[in-house]
């Protein structure tokens, strides 16, 4: 009597067809497309930024800390980081805020809406510098047409455009638009089906914000908020139209160093930049901390 073998024995005993190795080009093609990328960004941001971190140490002919305690010695450029600080965090802050309840309503929306909204948010979010602040003089100015009118019903009485509030007013009126374009697409993540299974459940709208929804949006909260700190630190050509160059901000005391015709240090301005570049360091790591703080609790 014969004995046909298994058939798991006549599989193992099939040869194993030989695949094709990847070819060393496939490997190297994605390095040199990017070769370029990586080139641009080394002369335009890395180079630049060290060759500032070197002027920075730079002070009467020699290697010196001077120009960095020049800068934490003086009350005025004391009085800048304050000012930038207040004007960044309490604009990023707001603009945060606005662009969540803009971004959450938009989803309530019809298409048509939501698609007019986003294309004018797009577009807003790129109306700074000299006709932002011209937009605001003639609307929020000493004799803009807004102000006259709150003024005359007494709804308006010492409100300056000019002085600290008014820039985080104009600040934040950019900050929003920024905010919306980059959490709109945020809220993707929450499903309906979560907020009737909550609900089924007996869980009240607070406590599915506070469970379900902010845990998911937390990295995108937390992201946005940081890009807001940077748009708003770095922020130079709106300030310096509307206030001329004489409100006490780092943008305007840095290009006043460089460019100016008075109180020209260039390696003074290289110390306040990098002072500048170490409050966004200061931010990302906070975000970076915070980040990881809210994947381990949730």
């Amino acid at each position: 009597m014969t004995v046909n073998p298994a058939p798991s024995d006549t599989t193992a005993a099939l040869p194993t067809p030989n695949l094709p190795k990847p070819r060393s080009s496939r490997r190297w093609l994605p390095l040199l497309c990017l070769a370029p990328f990586a080139v641009f960004f080394v002369a335009f941001q890395i180079a630049p930024l060290f060759w500032v971190a070197i002027n920075s140490a730079i002070a009467e002919g020699g290697w010196s800390l001077a120009n960095y305690e020049r800068v934490f010695s003086s009350r005025f450029y004391r009085q800048a980081m304050q000012f930038s600080l207040e004007i960044t965090v309490w604009s990023s802050v707001l603009g945060l805020l606005f662009a969540v309840i803009g971004s959450y309503s938009l989803r309530q929306v019809d298409s048509k809406v939501r698609d007019f909204v986003m294309a004018f948010s797009n577009m807003t979010s790129n109306f700074t510098g000299v006709p932002l602040a011209f937009a605001f003089v003639i609307i929020l100015g000493f004799n803009g047409a807004l102000t006259l009118v709150l003024k005359q019903y007494g709804l308006l009485s010492d409100f300056n455009l000019y002085s600290k509030t008014g820039l985080i007013v104009v600040y934040t009126y950019f900050q929003i638009p920024l905010g919306v374009l980059l959490l709109y697409p945020a809220f993707d993540a929450l499903r309906d089906d979560w907020r009737e299974s909550a609900s089924l459940l007996g869980a009240s709208a607070l406590r599915y914000w506070w469970h379900i929804g902010l845990p998911v949006l937390t990295p995108a909260l937390l992201g946005t908020f940081v890009i807001l700190l940077a748009n708003a630190l770095g922020a130079y050509a709106t300030v310096y139209a509307l206030t001329t160059g004489n409100f006490n901000v780092m943008p305007i005391r840095i290009a006043a160093l460089v460019a100016g015709d008075i109180n020209l240090d260039p390696n003074l301005a290289s110390a306040l930049s990098m002072v500048l570049v170490g409050m966004m360091v200061v931010f990302t790591a906070a975000h970076q901390w915070l980040l990881k703080r809210s994947y381990h609790v949730h």
